[in-house]
């Protein structure tokens, strides 16, 4: 689903923002489907990897993020600039897995951290099944983004200094028909294929919990 014109304008703006003050090199954004069902599996460093995430992404995005952010200042720009999922943690919240479901059923993108949280060590963690559980049922291609860069941005800034930000988009992953039907141990597969994929596509820095598992 093409992006409507004022979510387009309003996207351009911030990527235009953040040419100006950053140095922004994305790569791969050509591989993004303009139409269907979509899940964009991005990594999470800090706060700023959503609006740049948001930014490059050439689709209205659906988020999931946190019900801890619903009433901040955070959860009020989700809402403004996306269309937000609030995702109760610690629970199985149906509710928000039935809403994602619909988002793909009328062939929107959704936004999903398969870390679940934000990485304090600077590397990737565990992943977990939202993104596969959504894509297998949806049904729906992932794309994983990686960025990194972003989490020097304010000290960057502080010193006047441009600070450099790389995204990089992989090809979708496409689940086979038989996910559908994946219990824990299949959708765990899955979610560890896609994290690896992330891994590959990050310098060894950034690979955390999976960085003995790639090979240079």
């Amino acid at each position: 689903m093409r992006e409507p014109l004022p979510y387009f304008l309003a996207r351009n703006a911030v990527l235009g923002i953040m040419r100006v003050i950053t140095r922004l090199d994305v790569e791969g954004v050509e591989q993004i489907p303009l139409d269907g069902p979509l899940i964009i599996a991005p990594n999470h460093l800090h706060a700023l990897d959503g609006p740049v995430v948001a930014a490059v992404i050439p689709r209205r995005l659906t988020v999931l993020a946190a019900d801890k952010w619903e009433h901040t200042v955070a959860g009020l720009l989700l809402r403004i600039f996306t269309n937000s999922i609030f995702v109760a943690r610690g629970e199985a919240d149906r509710a928000a897995l039935s809403r994602a479901l619909a988002v793909l059923k009328t062939g929107q993108s959704l936004t999903v951290a398969p870390e679940g949280t934000r990485s304090r060590s600077g590397g990737l963690l565990p992943g977990k099944n939202g993104p596969v559980y959504l894509a297998s049922r949806g049904p729906a291609p992932i794309i994983p983004i990686v960025v990194w860069g972003q989490e020097r941005a304010l000290g960057d800034w502080r010193r006047l200094r441009r600070p450099e930000i790389h995204v990089r988009v992989g090809p979708p992953i496409c689940l086979p028909p038989e996910a559908g039907r994946a219990r824990s141990e299949g959708l765990n597969q899955y979610t560890d294929a896609l994290m690896l994929e992330m891994a590959r596509m990050l310098p060894p820095a950034y690979r955390g919990h999976y960085r003995d598992r790639i090979s240079e």
